[in-house]
């Protein structure tokens, strides 16, 4: 089975301790079952240090410290797993962060997430969102998949190319896949936006003070930010429900960032529309939710 990723993938390289936004802080972090057992062999030096700081609980992670800090993070931004006993030592989430993997019928697929920064100043740098390449070869077999999603993804991806206006693309790409975007009122946006689970209390202001007027006037970063929530998204789609929910969603983050963005700032906003709104389930449904109670 092959593993494909966009173009612009193989210019991803954690920036580590550069990063103004690390993702050692802020977040607990779950020891995948194979590494707790790798840390349980190695007692001497730092790994014991590393046993020392793990909490088990319905999952085994690492006890985070003074203002969220993961435990190995050291003052200087780096992480002292890697500095003490190599990458080969980290916790499957810190190894992945910040990939996401969707299956395909013709094999599985591999992006970068908009929550990390560098991430972020790539994908919104790029237009290579429709162009994918063989990154690797898997010793595995593709699920047999009922959806074929890649031919509604490919034309989303060919209405984005056309030479129109961005909002006319937008509007196109509503009509023909029948997403049911005006039909949700501003008010329930709103009640939704209220509603939802933040891990930034700040965040959720900013959320409210949205008017879903396009305020950025950089097109191609909002262009770039939308192809981005159709890749990640769409590609979970198992029918044409979920297909045009996902498609809602995906018009939503990009309508929250067109509206919130001020000042070429879109790719703090868009990371902060990803890590509220693409890593916390409940949240990503809630949105869906909206665009299911409406589909004809």
């Amino acid at each position: 089975m092959k593993l494909y990723a966009p173009k612009y993938y193989k210019r991803f390289k954690c920036i580590a301790d550069k990063c103004s936004h690390s993702c050692c802080i802020g977040w607990e972090i779950d020891i995948d079952e194979s590494t707790y057992e790798k840390y349980h062999k190695v007692t001497n030096g730092y790994g014991a240090t590393i046993l020392d700081t793990i909490e088990n609980g319905e999952y085994p992670h690492f006890k985070l410290q003074k203002n969220d800090r993961c435990p190995h993070l050291d003052c200087q931004g780096l992480c002292k797993i890697i500095t003490c006993l190599g990458e080969d030592y980290l916790c499957e989430i810190c190894r992945e962060h910040p990939r996401f993997y969707n299956d395909t019928v013709n094999g599985k697929e591999v992006g970068l997430g908009l929550s990390c920064e560098e991430a972020c100043r790539i994908i919104l740098g790029s237009d290579e969102y429709d162009e994918f390449f063989v990154l690797e070869e898997l010793d595995t077999e593709c699920d047999e998949l009922e959806f074929d999603i890649t031919p509604y993804r490919a034309r989303i991806f060919e209405i984005l190319r056309l030479d129109l206006p961005f909002e006319k693309r937008l509007n196109i790409i509503k009509e023909e896949f029948n997403v049911p975007f005006d039909s949700v009122s501003y008010e329930e946006w709103l009640n939704i936006l209220s509603s939802l689970e933040y891990l930034e209390p700040l965040h959720k202001d900013l959320f409210m003070s949205c008017d879903f007027s396009r305020s950025s006037k950089n097109q191609k970063a909002l262009e770039r930010a939308f192809a981005y929530f159709v890749y990640r998204h769409t590609t979970q789609a198992t029918d044409s429900y979920e297909l045009t929910a996902s498609l809602g969603f995906a018009l939503f983050c990009e309508s929250l960032l067109a509206s919130l963005s001020k000042d070429n700032n879109e790719p703090l906003i868009a990371r902060i529309i990803s890590e509220e709104l693409e890593y916390s389930l409940d949240n990503t449904e809630a949105v869906k939710d909206l665009f299911y109670k409406n589909i004809l």
